[in-house]
């Protein structure tokens, strides 16, 4: 027993004992190591020192000869890790980025200032408008200013030098005032000054206590201040990922509140676009919505529920190949105040709420579930460009559209599932308590008491309005059509409004398009849908030209498809279905309209829009009229 010594091997996960004796060969010991940290054999490197000098080899050599006590720290690095010879492992910080340690705001500063930048992610592949802004100057440049300046033509002065973009004076002199300048202006400012960023790096928070802590027995049984993660003190985020919300054209919008003005009932749907320069705040981005796709859901007027959708895989598929993204949700809260004007009830204000605190934890939920690719951040992403828009009621009693984000650390505090709503006060949140299944470090936010004192307040309750970041939504004053298509195809998952996705429909929408134009006829979000997730006939795997002729807007690769058998197949499945003539569906030179459907062929009752046998003029399932 006397020879029985005890090694302690740390590495970037943490450190761990390894029992072994002084006869024990060095590749013995390394087959433990391996066997206790989950590594191949050749998977990692231990030394004896932390700058990676003196590399214990497999070989034969006894632990004693190596000069390895009862007690020795020895260094664990995983093969290809990015840590250099001249580095000092941080004991206290894993990287794995499940247990990032959290920091509070007002220490975040600091905290990026200590990590490496060797520790970033070099290899994360930025989103484009992220690689295109990067590579801007992003000065506000301003002209000589003919009363202030005493200088020639070609010199400056304070009065017309270049500002920064992060320059706060600037931003607030705006028409209107920017409250959070741009997540681009924001790096700016981290990689500015004298050290050019070189020790620059960003956080994520982290509400989870950290793994790898041996000195003592895990939670509830005990806890650290190495491994207990730091309170959180709430701040106002100063910056956003997102500075403006554009819908390329009202009908995006009309299509989706046509739900709710025929039934009454809530609405939800996620936006797809892409991001673009907003010009109008330096080193901006935009989120241009080019369609809304509505998901399976159970809603009425005062609630909705998501459903689980066996499409949901597909349709980012199809938006992709078409050149867009998800970039948001949006949903309803609309109550009519008088239908004879058309006139809504002005609900969100300040006196109220502008989002629930449900609502604040979905849009956590969906930030977190689309982050942004960071090259400054150790795990390769931080916050997200992801945007919530609610359809409510303003106060000029018409339709509003207003867009959020919620902060970072909101989306912290959703990750590790320490936010709450109440029941009652849907403008409250409440940070939740430890248990012995889960610990909650402490959330705090700050607000002026009756003698206007600045006073620290437990989070229990907290006010929402300290995770909201509110981002202009707007319309452009020149309409774009992404889809070109004049008619509307059906929307998806609409069956309560009798309005369903099926080749009949198909039939009546090709029959009803008056265009001579193929590229146009079928350049529709929801038709494109329909054609690829369609059980009778999917067109998954043959559809990529179509829908490259409608990125690009190619009339001739749209003609190209156009002669493929699959629409072939599908102008006959319309002719069977429909009634619709093939010749009439083919949109020859002609370009007419087709024929009325035959009295022979299958038709669709209108109130329960079953499908009839020919030659009865009443439904065999509601017993309605055909007519």
């Amino acid at each position: 027993m006397a020879d029985n010594i005890i090694i302690r091997v740390q590495s970037p996960d943490g450190m761990k004992k390894i029992l072994s004796t002084k006869r024990e060969t060095a590749a013995a010991f390394l087959k433990k190591v391996a066997k206790e940290f989950g590594f191949s054999s050749n998977g990692f490197s231990v030394y004896l020192n932390r700058n990676k000098t003196g590399e214990i080899l497999s070989q034969n050599k006894t632990l004693s000869l190596l000069k390895i006590k009862h007690g020795d720290m020895l260094f664990l690095f995983p093969s290809g890790s990015s840590a250099s010879s001249g580095e000092v492992m941080d004991t206290a910080t894993p990287h794995s980025s499940s247990s990032l340690p959290s920091i509070s705001s007002s220490s975040s500063s600091s905290s990026s200032s200590m990590i490496p930048r060797s520790f970033s992610a070099p290899q994360v592949q930025e989103d484009e408008i992220d690689q295109y802004l990067t590579k801007q100057d992003g000065k506000i440049y301003r002209n000589r200013d003919p009363q202030l300046c005493r200088h020639g033509a070609l010199g400056k002065c304070v009065h017309c030098v270049p500002l920064e973009p992060f320059d706060e004076d600037y931003l607030n002199h705006l028409d209107p005032p920017v409250k959070h300048m741009s997540f681009h202006a924001y790096l700016r400012k981290l990689t500015g000054g004298a050290d050019k960023g070189k020790f620059a790096a960003l956080e994520n928070i982290s509400c989870k206590i950290k793994s790898g802590c041996e000195g003592h027995p895990p939670w509830p049984e005990g806890i650290c201040t190495k491994c207990q993660p730091s309170a959180i003190t709430l701040n106002r985020q100063k910056y956003r990922h997102v500075d403006n919300i554009m819908f390329e054209n009202h009908t995006i919008a009309d299509r989706f509140l046509d739900f709710w003005r025929k039934t009454g009932s809530q609405r939800m749907g996620y936006l797809y676009g892409r991001y673009t320069e907003h010009k109008d705040i330096p080193l901006g981005i935009r989120a241009e919505v080019a369609a809304i796709y509505e998901p399976p859901q159970n809603a009425t007027q005062n609630s909705l529920e998501m459903l689980e959708d066996p499409k949901a895989a597909a349709v980012d598929e199809i938006a992709a190949k078409l050149g867009l993204r998800k970039v948001g949700w949006i949903f309803t809260d609309l109550l009519s105040e008088d239908m004879r004007i058309g006139t809504v009830r002005y609900t969100r204000n300040q006196d109220s709420h502008y989002l629930s605190a449900e609502e604040c934890i979905t849009a956590g939920y969906f930030q977190n579930q689309h982050s942004n690719p960071c090259r400054l951040s150790r795990d390769g992403n931080f916050g997200s460009k992801f945007v919530t828009v609610v359809a409510t009621g303003g106060p000029d009693n018409q339709v509003h559209f207003e867009g959020y984000q919620v902060s970072n650390q909101c989306m912290a505090l959703v990750r590790d599932e320490c936010l709450l709503p109440c029941k009652d006060a849907p403008e409250l949140g409440y940070a939740k308590e430890s248990s012995p299944e889960q610990y909650v470090p402490d959330v705090f936010f700050k607000d002026k008491d009756k003698f206007g004192n600045d006073v620290t307040f437990l989070a229990r309750p907290l006010p929402v309005e300290y995770l909201i970041i509110d981002i202009t939504t707007t319309f452009p004053k020149d309409p774009q059509y992404t889809f070109s298509s004049t008619q509307r195809f059906p929307i998806e998952n609409r069956e309560i409004l009798g309005e369903t996705q099926d080749f009949h429909s198909l039939a009546t929408y090709l029959s009803q398009c008056t265009s001579t134009t193929f590229l146009d006829i079928v350049s529709d979000f929801h038709l494109l849908l329909f054609l690829v997730t369609n059980e009778v006939m999917p067109l998954r795997d043959s559809i990529g030209l179509l829908l490259d002729a409608v990125k690009t807007s190619n009339e001739d690769l749209a003609q190209t498809w156009k002669k493929s058998e699959q629409w072939a197949t599908i102008e006959q499945l319309c002719s069977t279905v429909g009634g619709q003539p093939s010749s009439s569906l083919g949109y020859g030179a002609m370009g007419g309209p087709s024929a009325p459907s035959s009295s022979s062929a299958m038709w669709s009752c209108l109130h329960c829009t079953f499908m009839n046998q020919p030659g009865t003029e009443h439904c065999e399932m509601c017993s309605l009229p055909r007519s």
